[in-house]
């Protein structure tokens, strides 16, 4: 049987690869010498990751668009919080 037929399988693996990258560019120093470039590339992986988690982990995929519109409107409003506090601090 090959892993890769389970969805959830796949997902599982885009995030492992999402988070590697994001432990990677943290540890590596990377983020610091890229500066905004690398921050908000770990932020679109975070976007990214949370909307895998609520569509394939929490099985919304499916689900009520009002289900939908509710949890990925919390994730970016999360995450456009996170943008506007690093705006800030550039400042």
């Amino acid at each position: 049987m090959n892993i890769l037929q389970n969805p959830a399988n796949r997902t599982w693996i885009i995030l492992l690869i999402a988070t590697a990258i994001t432990w990677w560019l943290g540890e590596s120093g990377t983020a610091g010498s890229a500066g905004s470039n690398a921050v908000f590339l770990m932020l679109g992986l975070a976007l990214i990751k949370g909307r895998l988690v609520i569509y394939d982990f929490m099985e919304l995929r499916h689900a009520p668009t009002l289900w939908k519109i509710l949890l990925l409107g919390w994730l970016s409003f999360v995450l456009g919080m996170v943008v506007l506090a690093y705006w800030i601090g550039m400042k």
